[in-house]
């Protein structure tokens, strides 16, 4: 028989966790509504029936509102409610201004519904990361300013004499992503919901990829490093494995991630000069990025045994696997001989979602477990076990969807390079879209099981948040460290 839990009031007396637990619940529902999308248009590939002659069903205008869903909305969720709640643990302080911090929270939903609307009505910049009109980047505007007016305050008000090493990384995020986008969203509107680039031609373009691949490498790179310093160290009840690591590794990430954007646009009107740039710099990248990588796993040293017992753990730490796997596989596309190949192919899909469902996902995921119960004031999740479930679903599902974009990649980049001896083409274009279909499914399953995996969140966190306990739950605090444990943190 199910009984309550015996737990604390969710109301710290020094901090804010009002706003934290908004967007920590906000995070899963955010997250099913976008991964929805990605299954619905995962199936339109498979059977283009789906999209039942609508024109707001699209896969055109479906697409960006579930990459918008994803990386804005779960993403974006997800970095407010780790970067408030770590800012006030480690600064001791509460935040700044509880009515800025519900500006944020409200704010922000404001712009993903909004984002929700106008898509898929058509309403877009053609953009990509960046599509919203320019009444909705405003409205970003405003509301990031509030978030880093809220962030740095908190900060500037510490009561503890250093910056612990997360808030570098949350700040880094916060300061970039403002500079990406006020530079990329400048535009002219000429309507309600139309407006035109400020920039033209290649111009436009070198400024669009340098937002783009920066948007990962800030917003969903550098953030969430900021939540893997806090939340991998806490769950695994261990010290950062190197401190001085982690300070080189966030000075180096920064100083050459923002160089990297141009390896997007190899084989263009580009200068040649920008395009081997941007394949060095993404080269060089590679050294600051597996030093985050292992200086993660590396603070498990001494404490391996958890990961047998402790699912939050695993999300954690398999993420940064994930991580270290398209951190590598990103430098090796950037190679101008290796782009040739995969380039306009599934496989840049595959290293996207690689990234995306492995690294993102899985540790927000690991983050939110983490977090949930202390902002619900319970002892623990409802069910250790149904994390443990989500884990091998989220596992399993990722690890079908990238192999099969890979497999497919490579397939239709030696379709399209296939000669004839009298110099014409092997296969047209539909015959690589024919052999494609194979992938298509097995990624359409990969992603349903992802999918899956967060409709069990969702009613872990439901019953959480009613303060139930299954009977199955083991709760040890290998397992889930205790509101009280945390309290004294």
């Amino acid at each position: 028989m199910n009984t309550p839990v015996k737990s604390q009031s969710f109301e710290h007396p020094v901090y804010n966790y009002q706003v934290v637990r908004q967007f920590a619940v906000m995070t899963v529902v955010w997250g099913i509504v976008g991964m929805l999308v990605g299954v619905l248009i995962a199936a339109q590939l498979v059977w283009p029936a789906l999209n039942f002659d609508l024109p707001w069903l699209h896969f055109g205008r479906l697409r960006p509102l579930h990459t918008n869903a994803v990386i804005f909305a779960f993403g974006g969720c997800a970095l407010f409610s780790t970067s408030l709640y770590v800012v006030q643990r480690t600064c001791q302080v509460r935040l700044i201004s509880d009515k800025l911090a519900a500006l944020v929270f409200w704010g922000w939903q404001l712009i993903i519904v909004a984002a929700a609307i106008t898509l898929p009505l058509g309403y877009t910049s053609g953009k990509e990361y960046a599509e919203l009109e320019w009444p909705i980047d405003i409205a970003i505007t405003i509301v990031w300013v509030a978030y880093a007016i809220l962030f740095f305050g908190t900060i500037m008000q510490r009561k503890t004499s250093h910056i612990y090493v997360a808030n570098w990384f949350f700040g880094a995020f916060i300061v970039v992503v403002a500079v990406l986008h006020l530079i990329n969203s400048a535009a002219v509107p000429v309507s309600a919901w139309k407006s035109y680039s400020a920039y033209g031609g290649t111009i436009d373009a070198m400024i669009q990829w340098w937002y783009g691949h920066n948007a990962v490498g800030f917003f969903l790179t550098t953030g969430f490093l900021g939540i893997m310093y806090y939340f991998v160290p806490k769950q695994a009840e261990r010290p950062v494995y190197s401190y001085r690591l982690s300070i080189v590794h966030f000075w180096a990430l920064v100083t050459v991630y923002i160089w990297a954007g141009p390896h997007h646009l190899h084989y263009t009107a580009l200068p040649d000069w920008a395009q081997s740039l941007g394949m060095v710099m993404s080269l060089v990248l590679l050294a600051p990025s597996w030093g985050g990588m292992i200086n993660g796993i590396m603070t498990l040293s001494g404490a391996w045994d958890k990961l047998r017992t402790d699912p939050i753990l695993r999300f954690l730490v398999v993420s940064l696997s994930f991580y270290g796997m398209s951190t590598f596989e990103g430098p090796m596309m950037s190679i101008k001989t290796v782009n040739a190949l995969s380039h306009y192919t599934d496989w840049t899909i595959g290293h996207v979602h690689s990234g995306a469902l492995g690294w993102v996902a899985m540790i927000s995921i690991g983050a939110m477990y983490h977090l949930i119960p202390i902002m619900f004031g319970r002892e623990r999740m409802y069910s250790i076990a149904l994390i443990n479930t989500h884990f091998w679903m989220s596992t399993i599902g990722t690890v079908l969807y990238i192999s099969s974009m890979w497999v497919n990649g490579l397939m239709q980049g030696l379709m399209w390079r296939a000669y004839n001896a009298d110099g014409t083409l092997t296969y047209s274009f539909v015959e690589s879209v024919q052999a494609s279909y194979p992938g298509y499914f097995v990624r359409l399953v990969g992603g349903a099981i992802f999918f899956g995996g967060m409709l069990i969140m969702a009613y872990n966190v439901w019953k959480t948040a009613k303060g139930e306990n299954s009977d199955n739950a083991v709760g040890t605090p290998a397992a889930q460290p205790s509101v009280s444990q945390e309290a004294s943190a």
